[in-house]
């Protein structure tokens, strides 16, 4: 969505009183009445059953959407900056994508299981994982979720029905396939979602996948992030085609591509796609074209293949929380001041997060044994031995 020249009347934030998303659906089905059915059907234009534990005091998603693209950003700046001071061991940021995140997010359920790559922490989010989950994950601490067994980034959540992430590019899309399989089996109203990126395209499991699903008929979104990037391989010398999405009608499935820096048009494509891919019991695979502004992760050095003149001008047309912000502000819901306040807050949000997260001590020494096999082997309980016996020869040493 754009601004345009018509007549605004929805003076929110200039007044005490709070925002109306009723108010907004009916203000723009006035002004652009050709899409007065996409506005009602927007989960983004619809205010939630409860107030968000994350946005005091309110059930104003769009707000909400808002924010949470502001504190991913947030965080990945201070965490990318926390590795480069070694007090992490690594990062990936998703700078310029977040669109993609919270608007796909938006468009699900808790019940739609979430297969994610690694730069998808946005998805997490929305459904409920803390700054305080994120950063203790990021340092490997006692709190850490995954009892500090994974790289930073590679979060997971059996509560949020988000599958914790593997490293290797596309193990996650056969899952996923098998993951909605089941759901439809077992009569679920739900899809699988697998995210991945264009680089991720060019693997094995993507055409395993995307073959496994047509045939099965199993109701599993596939969502590309397509940033123009497999690291430091530009799409245009991964593929001839044009891009992912024609691959689609090869594997006998529905296929769409989609602004993806438009949170909008990004909700609007996966909550359309999901109930395809219910009604008919059939994949879907949706393109979302973005960029990554920053760099593949702190490994890489991005300015060693493409130059700061195509991001900065990717950043200034096509960032999607600027989108998003002077949406807000046409339609007077949000000011500089506001904006400001919003960052300061989240800032600090992050920064609280992060230093709490820092001071925690280390998991037990023994999580290196546990979780692998319900009754321990023989081999891991000398193992275990075998280290303990070490430790104590040299204590000083550790």
């Amino acid at each position: 969505m754009d601004g345009t020249d018509q007549k605004r009347t929805i003076p929110q934030m200039a007044s005490s009183h709070t925002p109306d998303l009723d108010d907004l659906r009916a203000h723009l089905s006035k002004i652009y009445p050709f899409h007065r059915r996409e506005f009602e059907h927007s989960g983004l234009l619809q205010s939630a059953k409860h107030v968000y534990p994350d946005l005091e005091n309110s059930r104003n998603t769009l707000l909400r959407a808002h924010r949470q693209i502001i504190r991913l950003r947030t965080m990945d700046t201070i965490l990318m900056n926390a590795q480069r001071q070694g007090r992490i061991s690594f990062y990936m940021t998703c700078t310029g994508e977040e669109a993609i995140h919270i608007g796909a997010a938006s468009a699900l359920n808790i019940g739609d299981p979430i297969l994610a790559q690694y730069r998808e922490q946005g998805l997490i989010m929305w459904r409920g994982f803390t700054l305080e989950q994120f950063t203790d994950q990021c340092f490997s601490n006692e709190a850490d979720m995954g009892k500090g067994r994974q790289m930073p980034i590679h979060y997971g959540s059996r509560a949020l029905n988000y599958h914790t992430i593997s490293s290797p590019l596309g193990t996650q899309l056969p899952q996923a396939v098998g993951v909605a399989y089941r759901l439809k089996l077992n009569g679920n109203r739900n899809v699988s979602v697998a995210l991945f990126g264009d680089g991720c395209a060019s693997t094995p499991d993507f055409h395993s996948a995307l073959n496994f699903a047509a045939v099965l008929k199993s109701p599993t979104l596939f969502i590309c992030r397509n940033n123009g990037y497999a690291i430091s391989t530009s799409v245009e010398d991964q593929y001839a085609g044009d891009g992912i999405i024609s691959r689609a009608p090869g594997y006998g499935m529905a296929g769409i591509r989609v602004d993806g820096n438009d949170i909008f048009a990004v909700h609007a494509a996966v909550r359309e796609a999901k109930q395809y891919a219910l009604e008919r019991h059939a994949p879907v695979l949706i393109e979302c074209m973005t960029y990554r502004q920053g760099h593949h992760s702190t490994s890489d050095d991005s300015s060693r293949y493409r130059s700061s003149e195509e991001v900065e001008a990717f950043a200034e047309t096509c960032d999607p929380l600027t989108r998003l912000e002077n949406f807000l502000t046409q339609h007077e819901w949000l000011n500089e001041e506001k904006a400001k306040e919003i960052r300061d807050e989240e800032k600090q949000a992050v920064i609280k997060a992060m230093n709490q997260a820092e001071r925690k001590p280390r998991p037990k020494l023994d999580y290196m044994f546990t979780d692998v096999y319900h009754d321990m082997p023989p081999h891991l309980v000398e193992q275990q031995t075998q280290l303990h016996d070490h430790l104590s020869k040299y204590p000083n040493e550790y």
